[in-house]
Formats: structure tokens, C-alpha cells, sequence
């Protein structure tokens, strides 16, 4: 227990959360026109789990020196010696043939775009190292969890699910950058990019609130599209509302409760997802 308890802290399991009610979601609006299978409905939570467990893997790996420089990450499972990097090799490894497997069940087009998914994750925590733009490379890898979900739900040729990446990319490129600002200094000091580093702090959290505002408005012109019921607009403005709630957190002149604004983003998918659904099969 000891051991799977380090594995689960390694990848930070409890934040599956953020990405896979929108996959989830994806696949629901895709329902509305294709056959509902509860077993499409486990193999998008493995899907989902496992290539967010070897993406987050691969970043521990990678970043691992960094880490142990970093005052902030110091304690992280491979910098304190909790685990080895041939384990957490491994642990992608395996994560990795996972997502992959299970894609498989899902459809053929799943199997055949599993790569290019893995390869988008992966490419955010390598980064850093080439662009300032790091946050929006996660951004897009979240995004891809929506347009998943709908491939994976059978879906056509729509504008659903990429109204739905673009307001998870938006959301997900806005409050890591907020999360960012904590490591302007250490990552200046080490040669690694961000767009707060680039742009500095100040900069930095208004580009996230418009971000924000925009994640919103998008939300907002999916319910168009979609034709949702207006039951689907009250999530949203729940939504918004801890979006708000997570900004106000943060300031130009206080970064201390970052961690808890980042945390806040745990409940926005959660409460987006029961919204689609409510609107979809309790109109």
C-alpha cells in the first residue's frame, strides 16, 4: 500500500479529475447521435487515466533535475529518492501500451490517433526547454481529451468538440499560468522558458484572466451550436463563477494562494460535466 500510495503521489492521480469529465462530456454530446455503450464509457476512464499517468510520468522524468534544484519540488517522489528512474521509466512504459490497448477497444480511429495524443502530452514537458509558450502546449494537450472523448463516442464531422477543446485549452493554458508565476525567478535562473518568465507576473495574470473571460464565452457558443437547454447555461455560470473565484485568489503582489486557486479547477470540470448532462438527458 506503501508503494502504490508513491505511485498514485508520483503522478498526482487525484488531478485526473481535470481532464476527464471533459472527455467524458465530449463522448456525451457524441451520444446524441450514436449508440451509448457503458463499456465506451470505461474504456474512455482507462484511456483517460492512463495516458494522464504517463504523460505526468514522463514530465517527473524529464524534469527531474529540475526538480531538485527547484525549493518548491524538492520533495517530489525521484528527487527525494522515493522512487528510481528506472521505475518511473517503467511506469510510462507501461501507461503508455495502456492508453494504447485501450484505445484499441474504443474504435479504430482511437487506435490509430493514440500516438499523436501521446506525443502531443509528452511534448509539453519538453517545452519549456524551446518555447515560452509552454502553457499553451498544455492547453492543447487537455484539449485533446474533448475531441478524444467524441471520437471515441462515434462521432462525426461537427463543431462540438472543437468548440469544447478550444474552451479546455483556454481554461487549462490560463490557470497554469497562474501556477507558473510561482517559478519566474527559478526558472530565469535556469535557462527554462515560460510566459511569465517572458512577460513577467504582472503581464502574465492578465493574459489568464482574459483567457478565462474567453473559456467562458466559448462555453457560452457551444450551448448555441449544440442547442442545449438553458439548464446547460447555469453550469456554465457556476463555472464562471469559480473562475472568478480562483482569480481573485491571485495578485500581482500575492502568489500565496496559488495552490489553492489551482485546486479550484478540480471542481470546474466536475460541475461542467454534471451541467452537459442534465442538459442532454434530464431536459
Amino acid at each position: 500500500m506503501r508503494r502504490l500510495a508513491t505511485y498514485l503521489s508520483f503522478v498526482r492521480f487525484s488531478h485526473s479529475v481535470f481532464a476527464l469529465p471533459f472527455a467524458l462530456t465530449g463522448a456525451l454530446l457524441a451520444w446524441r447521435e450514436s449508440p451509448f455503450s457503458w463499456w465506451q464509457v470505461f474504456w474512455i476512464v482507462v484511456c483517460m487515466v492512463s495516458a494522464r499517468s504517463a504523460a505526468m510520468g514522463f514530465n517527473r522524468l524529464v524534469d527531474a533535475r529540475f526538480d531538485a534544484l527547484n525549493p518548491r519540488t524538492a520533495m517530489r517522489e525521484l528527487p527525494r529518492g522515493a522512487m528510481t528512474t528506472t521505475e518511473a521509466a517503467i511506469f510510462v512504459l507501461v501507461s503508455s501500451v495502456v492508453f494504447i490497448a485501450g484505445a484499441s477497444r474504443l474504435n479504430t480511429l482511437c487506435l490509430i490517433l493514440s500516438p499523436v495524443a501521446l506525443a502531443i502530452v509528452f511534448w509539453y514537458s519538453l517545452a519549456k526547454r524551446y518555447t515560452t509558450y509552454t502553457q499553451m502546449f498544455l492547453g492543447l494537450a487537455m484539449a485533446v481529451a474533448p475531441v478524444g472523448g467524441w471520437i471515441a463516442g462515434g462521432g462525426g464531422p461537427g463543431a462540438e468538440p472543437w468548440l469544447l477543446g478550444l474552451a479546455i485549452g483556454l481554461w487549462v493554458g490560463g490557470f497554469d499560468i497562474l501556477y507558473a508565476c510561482q517559478d519566474v525567478a527559478f526558472d530565469r535562473g535556469h535557462g527554462l522558458r515560460s510566459i511569465p518568465a517572458r512577460f513577467g507576473v504582472p503581464a502574465s495574470i492578465r493574459l489568464s484572466r482574459v483567457m478565462h473571460v474567453v473559456t467562458v464565452l466559448v462555453m457560452t457558443a457551444l450551448w448555441q451550436v449544440a442547442a442545449l437547454p438553458v439548464v446547460y447555461l447555469v453550469g456554465v455560470a457556476i463555472v464562471a463563477l469559480l473562475l472568478a473565484y480562483e482569480q481573485s485568489l491571485v495578485s500581482d503582489e500575492d502568489l500565496s494562494q496559488v495552490k489553492k486557486a489551482f485546486d479550484l479547477n478540480g471542481y470546474v470540470g466536475i460541475v461542467y460535466f454534471a451541467a452537459t448532462a442534465l442538459a442532454l438527458y434530464v431536459e
